[in-house]
């Protein structure tokens, strides 16, 4: 019963809706625009107004900018305009003066990387950037640096400065504090790494159920060999492999070699017990590749 009146209340609606239309060509032009025109309500609820600080939420950090432009000013010379690097400074500040560098006693610039951008009080960027030299020599030059509100276009507004590096952060204590003797946890360890980094024997054998890992492609070393092993649980340091479940976290020194070359590297993994053996539960190092993260 409530289905035939919904039924005849939808027909009655079409024939209402047909009658307007009707009309309203009837009527002429402005009449029909009327009538098929939704409604302000309907309008509103279709497109949602804008939040207020949507349009300019963030500001983009100039660093970049201010990485290129000093590349080619530590490139270029006032006496020879003509080159690509001086004439890309100048494009980039034009009222910044380009150095007179002595060729023959200069080394040549290796590369320039970003170590630290702040923004001033006024709006305006301070970008610290390191220049390497081939000698090894390493200086430190601050670029100031305006942006426009959304991030879109930079400016340098003055001719970069020689500063003092950052300081040297305090390391903090590792939780590594417990050493894991020789046994079926470093052996594990060993074995997942050696086969991860040389390719040799199935990465897959030694995951425990669910993780995935794919081996290094191309395996870039011959030979891994464990040094020295670390943990954060007690755990790790027990001769017997625990009850199933028991997760620890390791910190494993390793040497990998290839011919002549010998490479210290370091991993940190996850392992778990199970059915009395220690499986990979996750490789920390890095990307999380493991889908997993330390508990």
């Amino acid at each position: 019963m409530a289905a035939g009146v919904a039924l005849q209340r939808m027909r009655r609606h079409v024939r209402l809706g047909r009658l307007g239309v009707w009309g309203a060509l009837a009527s002429g032009p402005l009449a029909l625009l009327v009538a098929v025109m939704p409604s302000p309500t309907a309008v509103q609820a279709a497109v949602p107004l804008p939040t207020p600080s949507s349009a300019h939420s963030s500001q983009a950090d100039p660093a970049g900018y201010a990485e290129v432009f000093l590349r080619a000013w530590l490139r270029s010379d006032t006496g020879d305009d003509s080159t690509a690097q001086a004439r890309l400074a100048r494009s980039m500040a034009p009222s910044v003066a380009l150095p007179e560098p002595a060729k023959a006693a200069q080394p040549g610039l290796e590369e320039v990387r970003t170590v630290r951008s702040a923004q001033r009080a006024d709006g305006s960027w301070s970008v610290t950037a390191a220049a390497q030299y081939a000698d090894g020599l390493v200086r430190y030059y601050a670029v100031p640096v305006v942006a426009d509100p959304a991030g879109s276009s930079f400016a340098v507004t003055g001719t970069p400065g020689v500063v003092a590096g950052p300081a040297r952060a305090e390391v903090p204590r590792s939780s590594y504090g417990v050493t894991v003797p020789d046994g079926d946890l470093s052996s594990a360890a060993g074995e997942f790494l050696a086969a991860y980094l040389t390719g040799v024997g199935d990465v897959g054998r030694y995951l425990a159920p669910g993780v995935k890992l794919s081996a290094v492609a191309p395996a870039p070393y011959a030979t891994v060999t464990v040094q020295q092993v670390l943990a954060v649980e007690e755990a790790a340091a027990a001769g017997q492999v625990p009850a199933d479940g028991t997760k620890v976290h390791i910190l494993a020194q390793t040497e990998a070699r290839d011919g002549n070359e010998r490479w210290p590297l370091a991993y940190e993994l996850a392992l778990k017990a199970r059915s009395g053996r220690w499986e990979i539960a996750a490789l920390e190092s890095g990307t999380d590749q493991a889908g997993g993260v330390r508990s």
